[in-house]
């Protein structure tokens, strides 16, 4: 039987001030927990844990909320918001970091209420490791845990990260961090080592490529859509962990390996929602049938004419 879920999303809110190739864009409201809750709402409930500053727009809180995100777990700290600024190369493949200032974020402690220990569903975004095992420890056994991690913790945090990764069942990260956390090249090869460490399922995002799935089932391919212009890529993969852990939650009880593939397929038409606009303004008032639409062009991708 199939039930809807609510999800849990942990992660950053931010800032981001975007130097891209249609022009200057600052104050542009960001972070993992931002991108991926207005990604995951528009399949299911809601319950992000955040920190911002009292700088931070109540106008993105207010619409969050209009979604069924529960904005409960939001701490609204004094100081300023986490902020990044960032300026994409011509083809927007290529960035480059010009300056992160983490402000609240440094002290960002994540605290879990009844409504948020009890999720079924929970999205470890981008923090440090140490505080996604906070976060599980205060859990009451979720059924599916997705993490995210980045170079600086694979780097920075090996014996930590390593100790989470038996607790996580899909791992979401990209090429050039599988083949940093496994030490391997080959992508394949990778991928079954990183599986070996914990995680029975590995996601490798692969930018405009698409993403490729592995599991005990073998490898799935999806690719990216085609798109006619793209705006802004940030906040892309968060946005497509948001739509793939959104669609799991509305099939919880039949998750499975083919259900886990069809997720994939509505996490990349999110994602290429997401970069049409500047920030998150095409996540944030994305529908359902947007997304569905966009599944049916990215299945014509990959089929053969009769």
């Amino acid at each position: 039987m199939t039930t809807r879920a609510p999800v849990l999303i942990v992660g950053s809110m931010a800032f981001d001030d975007l130097e891209l190739p249609t022009g200057t864009f600052a104050n542009t409201v960001g972070g993992s927990a931002t991108y991926a809750s207005f990604a995951a709402s528009t399949f299911t409930e809601v319950r992000v844990v955040a920190v911002v500053g009292d700088d931070f727009d109540a106008g993105t809180l207010a619409a969050l909320e209009t979604r069924g995100v529960s904005t409960r777990g939001i701490e609204r700290a004094k100081g300023k918001t986490f902020r990044w600024a960032g300026r994409y190369d011509a083809d927007l493949v290529g960035r480059v970091t010009l300056d992160t200032q983490l402000n609240v974020f440094a002290d960002f402690q994540p605290k879990l209420g009844n409504e948020h220990s009890q999720c079924p569903i929970v999205l470890l975004g981008n923090i440090h490791p140490t505080l996604q095992a906070q976060v599980l420890d205060a859990m009451t056994g979720p059924e599916l845990v997705v993490a995210d991690t980045m170079n600086f913790w694979i780097t920075g945090e090996p014996e930590k990260l390593a100790a989470l990764l038996p607790r996580v069942h899909v791992l979401i990260i990209n090429d050039e961090e599988a083949r940093e956390l496994s030490g391997i090249h080959n992508i394949r090869r990778a991928a079954a080592e990183i599986r070996r460490r914990g995680p029975h399922t590995l996601i490798i995002k692969r930018g405009e490529h698409g993403a490729l799935l592995f599991d005990e089932t073998g490898i799935f391919a999806v690719p990216g859509y085609p798109l006619e212009e793209v705006i802004d890529p940030t906040g892309a993969g968060d946005s497509f962990a948001g739509g793939f852990i959104g669609y799991l939650a509305a099939h919880r009880g039949k998750i499975d390996p083919h259900v886990l593939r069809t997720a994939m397929l509505y996490g990349t038409a999110t994602a290429s929602r997401c970069v049409e606009g500047v920030g998150t303004s095409k996540v944030q008032t994305l529908v359902l049938g947007d997304v569905e639409a966009r599944v049916v062009q990215i299945r014509t991708l990959f089929e053969l004419p009769r």
